[in-house]
């Protein structure tokens, strides 16, 4: 799944949240200083994949006229495109390594902010973080499901990408978080 700018705040209170949890962290400064470090992080994450992405409408769409000359498949070209560009800015397109990536990235800026004291090996400290990295994005996996399923049992078609769709989505979306205990 690919993580947004929405997800982020949540993600991060899950981090925060799990090592305080986990027993194996004691945080220096409260749960709340573990997010916002984590958030930061984060969010850069974000916005460079935005931008990369950004960057490649833009070519994308300079070159309209070649690739329907050449009847190239759009999609195809987009991924092909941004392959090619992630080292540039930065994005690792493996999600897998990506979210390593970033536990490690979160764990630096806790160990060199001082957030956080353990008395375990590092690598059991970032295990903790790539965890809630990945069972949140699980979760949201299955909260989106549950969401979507119940926008196809309305009687009217809610169209994907509409301004209802999206005010429909979110209500829905933060109800079932409440549901189960995570709002």
């Amino acid at each position: 799944m690919k993580v947004t700018l929405s997800h982020v705040p949540r993600i991060a209170s899950r981090i925060a949240i799990e090592l305080n949890k986990s027993g194996l962290v004691t945080m220096t400064r409260g749960l709340d200083q573990v997010a916002h470090e984590a958030q930061l992080i984060l969010e850069e994450s974000v916005k460079k994949e935005h931008e990369l992405e950004e960057r490649v409408n833009e070519m994308l769409a300079e070159n309209e006229e070649n690739i329907e000359d050449m009847l190239a498949d759009e999609r195809q070209m987009f991924f092909l495109i941004k392959k090619k560009l992630a080292p540039q800015y930065g994005v690792i397109l493996s999600y897998e390594d990506r979210y390593s990536d970033i536990s490690h990235k979160i764990f630096d800026a806790l160990y060199e902010e001082d957030l956080i004291n353990y008395e375990v090996t590092e690598s059991r400290v970032k295990n903790i973080i790539y965890n809630a990295i990945t069972s949140y994005i699980a979760s949201n996996d299955e909260i989106d499901d549950a969401v979507m399923e119940k926008i196809r049992a309305y009687k009217r078609r809610i169209i994907p990408g509409t301004e209802e769709f999206d005010i429909i989505h979110e209500k829905l979306y933060n109800e079932e978080l409440q549901k189960r205990g995570l709002a």
